[in-house]
C-alpha cells in the first residue's frame, strides 16, 4: 500500500521482451528460412528441434528474476521528484500474441496503485539473471482515469550490476525540454548523463554510451608498415565527421591509431543482434574479407592466368551458367552460409551469380552511349552530373601544384556530334553537361598510378541534351600527371565517339575509364561519406543530447537505426586497409584520404536535394514550376522522383515540428535542442564548425529544413546510391572498378591485341576475375532488402507517440508516398520519358518507397542500415 487509508489496486502489465538465448537460436533459424536473401539455405536445420526448449527454459529463468518500479509523473517524493513504487516482479509466461510472431515473449507484471502515486511516467527495470535480453515494449493496462499506458523500449537489458544506475525507460509521451512534467525533470536529465559518459577509458559491450572519435582505427601498422593509415579528422590536412568513440589502447608503432579488435564497441542498442538483417551482414562481409579474400589471392600467386576473363560470355558465364572456382577456394569457402546460395545446386562447385538488372532483358545494350549517359541521371550515380557553365571547363586545383589543369577539349571537337548546335549557343540553352572527375583523382593518380595494378585516367565527360530529352557523349577528355611532375600539368588525350575499327575500341575503353573514376567516387563519396559517414555524428548527437521523449528525438530516431553499427562494421571489413574497398576499386590504399579530401568542400545545406540540384545547374527556382524547381533535363528520373519525396519529407516534418514549436522563441528556448545542435555542429563535425553555412537553429524554418536534410539523407538519398550497386554494377564489364593499363599505342602487342580482339584488349583493361567476384559478391549483398526492414512511411511500433496528432499527420505521409509510389511507376509505362528505361529496358524504380525483401532495385528503408 502506498497510503495509509487507500486500499491497494493491481495495475495489469504486459511485457514484451526476447531472451538471449532465443535471439541465437531464432537468428540461426531465421537465416536459414530466408535471411538475407536466403543465402544459408538450410544450413542450421537442426536449430529449429531445440528453439521451443529453449523458450520454456528461458521463461523459467526470467519469471521473478526481472524486477520492475514505477516512477510517478504526478506525486511526488520527499526531495520533490517522481514517487518510485514497490518492487514488482515478472510474472508468468503469456500466451504468444499472433502479432508478435515467433520471436518475441509475453510476460504478465502486476503493479500495487494507489490514487496518492498518480500516472506512471516512467519505470525502473533491473535483470537479476546471467544473459541479457532484449525489451521491446511496456504496456500498463486499466490504469483509473487514465486508461492504458505505453512504453516503447527497444532495448538491452543486461544484468544490473554492469550499470551504475537502474535502466529507465519513460511513457511514449512527448515533451519538449521545458514542457517536461516536474517530476520527471530529474529523470530525464540523468538518462542524457549515462548516454553522455565521462569520455574515459575503454567502452564495454553493455554499454550504450555516445562519444566522439576520429577515424583512426583504419590503419594496422603493427601488423605491417604498408598498412598504416593517416587519421582521418582533427586535422586541416584530412578532416572527417566524427564516428563513435570506442576508447581502444594505441597500436605499438603509431600511438595515434587505436589497435584493431575482433568486435569494435557500438552502443549496446545500436546494435540490432534480434534482427537477421544486421547480424547476417556482419557475419557475411566478415567472410568475405578473412575467407574468400586470401583464398582468392593464392590461387592468383599460383596461376595468373586463371585471374583473367577470356571473354565477354565468361564474364556473363557468371550469371548464365557459373565458373567453376579452383578447388582450394572452395574447400575454404564452401562451408561458409554466406556463399551457400552463390553455389549450383547440382553440386558440381560453381560460382552463379544473379543475373544483374541491366542484362535481364537486353544483354548488350548497356554498350550503347545513350545507356552510357543515362546511368549519369538515372544509375546507382545519378547527383555528380553538373550543367556546364563555362567553356573550356576550368580546374579548381593550385596550379603552382598541379599547373594548368584547363580542359584541352576544343570546339571543333565537340560541335562534331551536335547536329548543327553552336557550342555557345548550347551553353546559352543549358544543353551543354559534365561529369568531371579531374580535380577529384588528379592530386593522386601519380601514386595511384605507382600501385602495381593500377593504370588510370582523370576523366571529362561532356555532353549534349539532344531534342528527345536524352543525353549524348560528345567527347572524353583522358589525362594523367606529367611524367616530370604533377605542376607542369597533364597530359591530356580527347577520344570522340566512333562506331567502328579501332576508334570504336578506343572510345569504349574511354568510357570505361570514365566508369572506373565514377565507381571510385560513388564507393568512397557519394555512397560512403555523403551518407554513411555525414550521418554518424548526428546521430551521436541526437542521443548524447536529446532526451528519449524529445519530439525531435522521435522525428529522427527511425532514420539513425543500425547506421553506427554498418559503419563500425565498415570499419572492420570494408574501408579498413587493404579491405575490400581497397582491394576492388581503383583509389586502392588513397580511398579514404581522398575522401577526406572531398569532405572539405561538402556543405550540409547542400545535400538537400533542391539545394543539390541548384548547385549542380540542373534546376532553378521557379514558384510557377512542381515543387517551385524548374529542371534543365525535364527526363531526370533521380530529380523527378526524388523531388517528390523529398516535398513529402519536408511537409511531414513540417507538420510534426509545428506541433511542438509554435513560434522561432520556442525553437531557441528549448535547450536540449540548442545543445544537440551546437555539439553535432562543434564536435561531430568538429572540422568544418567555423563554416558560416551552418545553420543557427534559431528559427522553426532552420530546424525543419534541417531535419529534413537529416531524413533525406538516411533515407531516399541512400536509397538512389545503394540498392542500384547490383543492378547496374553486377555486370562488372558496364561499371568497372579498376583500370589496369593505359589505352595502347601503336606499334605496341597491347595495341596489336586491341586491333585483332577488342573485346579482350577491354577485359585484360579492367578488373581482373579476383576483385571482380570480390565486388559483385560484396555489392549483391550490399543490394539487398532484409525481411525486417522497414520502410520510409512506417516505424517499428505503432505506439512510437502517444500524440494523436502526431500520429495523423504521420498516417498523411505514409498516404503521401503511398500516392508518389503509383505516379512512378505511370512514368515508368510513358515512353515518351525515354530516360526512365533506356536501351537497357530497366525502369528506375529505386525512390519507389516499397519493397520485399531481396534485390529488388526499390525501396527506401527509413535508415542506412546496409
Amino acid at each position: 500500500m502506498f497510503g495509509l487509508f487507500d486500499k491497494s489496486q493491481k495495475i495489469k502489465g504486459t511485457v514484451v521482451l526476447m531472451p538471449k538465448n532465443v535471439l541465437d537460436a531464432n537468428d540461426l533459424n531465421a537465416v536459414q528460412n530466408g535471411g538475407l536473401g536466403g543465402v544459408v539455405s538450410g544450413l542450421f536445420g537442426a536449430v529449429s528441434d531445440v528453439a521451443g526448449q529453449v523458450v520454456d527454459s528461458a521463461t523459467a529463468i526470467l519469471s521473478r528474476n526481472v524486477s520492475f518500479k514505477l516512477i510517478s509523473a504526478t506525486s511526488t517524493d520527499a526531495n520533490g521528484n517522481g514517487k518510485v513504487g514497490k518492487e514488482t516482479y515478472l510474472e508468468k509466461h503469456l500466451p504468444t500474441l499472433p502479432t508478435f510472431g515467433d520471436r518475441r515473449d509475453a510476460f504478465a507484471v502486476n503493479f500495487e496503485w494507489d490514487a496518492n502515486f498518480g500516472i506512471p511516467g516512467a519505470f525502473y527495470i533491473r535483470n537479476f539473471t546471467y544473459d541479457e535480453f532484449f525489451l521491446v515494449s511496456v504496456t500498463l493496462d486499466d490504469i483509473p482515469n487514465h486508461g492504458s499506458i505505453q512504453f516503447v523500449c527497444n532495448s538491452w537489458i543486461y544484468n544490473f550490476k554492469s550499470y551504475k544506475k537502474d535502466r529507465i525507460f519513460f511513457a511514449n509521451n512527448t515533451y519538449v525540454t521545458s514542457a517536461t512534467p516536474a517530476l520527471l525533470v530529474k529523470y530525464r536529465k540523468e538518462e542524457l548523463e549515462v548516454l553522455r559518459g565521462d569520455g574515459t577509458g575503454e567502452r564495454k559491450e553493455w554499454e550504450r554510451i555516445y562519444d566522439y572519435d576520429v577515424y583512426n582505427d583504419l590503419g594496422n601498422p603493427d601488423s605491417d608498415k604498408n598498412l598504416a593509415r593517416p587519421v582521418l579528422g582533427g586535422s586541416s590536412t584530412y578532416p572527417y565527421p566524427r564516428r563513435v568513440r570506442t576508447g581502444r589502447k594505441p597500436t605499438k608503432k603509431d600511438p595515434k591509431t587505436e589497435k584493431l579488435a575482433a568486435e569494435f564497441y557500438i552502443p549496446r542498442d545500436e546494435k540490432f543482434g534480434h534482427l537477421k538483417s544486421s547480424d547476417f551482414l556482419t557475419y557475411s562481409l566478415k567472410s568475405l574479407s578473412q575467407t574468400l579474400l586470401p583464398s582468392l589471392e593464392n590461387v592468383v600467386d599460383s596461376d595468373f592466368t586463371w585471374n583473367e576473363f577470356d571473354s565477354f560470355q565468361e564474364v556473363r558465364d557468371l550469371y548464365e551458367g557459373g565458373i567453376s572456382l579452383p578447388t582450394g577456394v572452395l574447400s575454404a569457402i564452401s562451408p561458409l552460409p554466406v556463399f551457400k546460395e552463390l553455389f549450383r545446386s547440382d553440386g558440381e562447385n560453381v560460382l552463379q551469380l544473379p543475373p544483374p538488372h541491366v542484362i535481364r532483358v537486353n544483354k548488350s545494350a548497356w554498350m550503347t552511349d545513350e545507356e552510357f549517359a543515362r546511368e549519369m541521371i538515372a544509375g546507382v550515380n545519378p547527383n555528380v552530373i553538373r550543367c556546364l557553365q563555362e567553356f573550356p571547363p576550368k580546374s579548381k586545383l593550385d596550379p603552382t601544384l598541379y599547373g594548368d589543369q584547363t580542359s584541352t577539349v576544343t570546339k571543333e571537337k565537340l560541335e562534331i556530334n551536335m547536329g548543327g548546335v553552336t557550342v555557345e549557343e548550347a551553353l546559352a540553352a543549358k544543353r551543354l553537361f559534365i561529369l568531371d572527375y579531374q580535380d577529384a583523382f588528379i592530386p593522386y593518380l601519380t601514386r595511384i598510378n605507382s600501385l602495381p595494378t593500377a593504370k588510370a585516367y582523370a576523366t571529362r565527360t561532356i555532353l549534349f541534351l539532344k531534342d528527345d530529352g536524352t543525353l549524348k557523349p560528345l567527347a572524353i577528355e583522358l589525362s594523367k600527371p606529367h611524367p616530370s611532375g604533377d605542376n607542369l600539368g597533364p597530359v591530356s588525350k580527347v577520344v570522340l565517339p566512333a562506331i567502328d575499327g579501332v576508334d570504336s575500341t578506343i572510345w569504349l575503353l574511354a568510357k570505361a575509364y570514365v566508369i572506373v573514376n565514377d565507381s571510385g567516387y560513388h564507393q568512397l563519396v557519394s555512397h560512403w561519406l555523403n551518407t554513411h559517414a555525414v550521418m554518424e555524428p548526428f546521430a551521436i548527437a541526437t542521443n548524447r543530447n536529446l532526451s528519449v521523449i524529445h519530439p525531435i528525438y522521435k522525428l529522427l530516431y527511425p532514420h539513425y537505426r543500425d547506421t553506427i553499427n554498418i559503419n563500425a562494421l565498415a570499419r572492420q571489413n570494408l574501408i579498413n586497409a587493404n579491405g575490400i574497398i581497397e582491394q576492388s576499386f581503383l583509389p586502392g590504399k588513397y580511398s579514404m584520404e581522398m575522401s577526406s579530401v572531398v569532405y572539405k568542400n561538402w556543405v550540409f545545406t547542400e545535400q538537400s536535394l533542391p539545394a543539390d540540384l541548384i548547385k549542380r545547374g540542373l534546376a532553378t527556382e521557379d514558384p510557377s514550376a512542381p515543387h517551385g524547381l524548374r529542371l534543365v533535363i525535364k527526363d531526370y528520373p533521380y530529380a523527378v522522383d526524388g523531388l517528390e519525396i523529398w516535398d513529402a519529407i519536408k511537409i511531414w516534418v513540417e507538420e510534426y515540428v509545428s506541433l511542438y514549436y509554435p513560434t522561432d522563441v520556442a525553437v531557441q528556448q528549448d535547450t536540449e535542442l540548442q545543445a544537440w545542435w551546437k555539439e553535432a555542429v562543434e564536435k561531430g563535425h568538429a572540422d568544418l564548425k567555423d563554416k558560416q553555412w551552418w545553420p543557427k537553429m534559431k528559427t522553426r524554418q532552420e530546424l525543419i529544413q534541417s531535419c529534413s536534410t537529416i531524413i533525406w539523407t538516411a533515407s531516399a538519398l541512400h536509397a538512389a546510391v545503394n540498392f542500384g550497386q547490383y543492378p547496374y554494377g553486377g555486370l562488372i564489364l558496364n561499371r568497372p572498378t579498376l583500370s589496369r593499363r593505359f589505352i595502347p599505342e601503336p606499334g605496341t602487342k597491347e595495341y596489336d591485341e586491341m586491333l585483332k580482339s577488342p573485346h579482350t584488349a577491354y577485359l585484360r583493361t579492367i578488373t581482373p576475375k579476383r576483385e571482380a567476384i570480390i565486388d559483385l559478391t560484396v555489392i549483391e549483398i550490399l543490394s539487398r532488402h532484409a525481411s525486417d526492414e522497414i520502410y520510409l512511411g512506417k516505424r517499428d511500433h505503432p505506439n512510437w507517440t502517444s500524440d494523436s496528432k502526431a500520429l495523423e499527420a504521420f498516417k498523411k505521409f505514409g498516404s503521401k508516398l503511398t500516392e508518389i509510389e503509383a505516379k512512378i511507376t505511370a512514368r515508368n509505362s510513358d515512353s515518351a520519358m525515354k530516360n526512365r528505361c533506356g536501351p537497357v529496358e530497366l525502369p528506375y524504380t529505386l525512390l519507389i518507397p516499397s519493397s520485399q525483401e531481396g534485390l529488388t532495385f526499390r525501396g527506401i528503408p527509413n535508415s542506412i542500415s546496409i
